[in-house]
């Protein structure tokens, strides 16, 4: 039997964690793939409500559209993910939905060549309609961007990397 799961399976898990009305946490835990997904605010300190969208045509799902519903993006196509030499990856911490603006048609949170501060967010991730701020967690410059605008990133995927600055 093999321990990896397609998009179609966990599009196929939210779905079902969406349609359960009693279900308020759960953890699925799969070889090196974990999906830990908490239904509310009650998470925790790093998730936001949803920002909200135009109607105009969309490249974010709106705050009311249920990831059930077609709001799971497809996944990434491969990008080659060597790290510079002497830069930091800053890795997904979770399996969702990448979005490099807190809204459509916002300018991004970082560019390749902006200096960050550690404290600051660099991408949100979207897990069943909440915001997951992703912070830089060093100084430095962003030295390269690897995943597109709403793509589907898994947990540890290699997002962002920046080169810290000299101490």
């Amino acid at each position: 039997m093999s321990t990896e799961l397609t998009h179609s399976d966990v599009e196929s898990i939210m779905k079902i964690i969406d349609a359960a009305e009693h279900l308020n946490e759960i953890e699925i835990v799969l070889g090196n793939f974990r999906l830990h997904v908490v239904r509310g605010q009650g998470g925790g300190g790093s998730s936001m409500p949803a920002p909200a969208a135009p109607s105009a045509p969309r490249s974010q799902p709106q705050a009311s559209a249920p990831v059930a519903q077609g709001a799971v993006a497809a996944p990434a196509p491969s990008v080659s993910t060597d790290i510079p030499p002497g830069a930091i990856a800053i890795r997904a911490p979770m399996l969702g939905i990448f979005y490099r603006s807190p809204a459509p048609g916002e300018k991004p949170f970082v560019e390749v060549g902006q200096r960050v501060r550690a404290d600051d967010t660099v991408c949100l991730i979207e897990v069943m309609k909440l915001f997951n701020s992703i912070r830089a967690g060093v100084d430095g410059e962003i030295v390269a961007i690897f995943v597109e605008n709403s793509a589907l990133v898994e947990f540890d995927q290699v997002l962002i990397c920046v080169k810290p600055d000299k101490a």
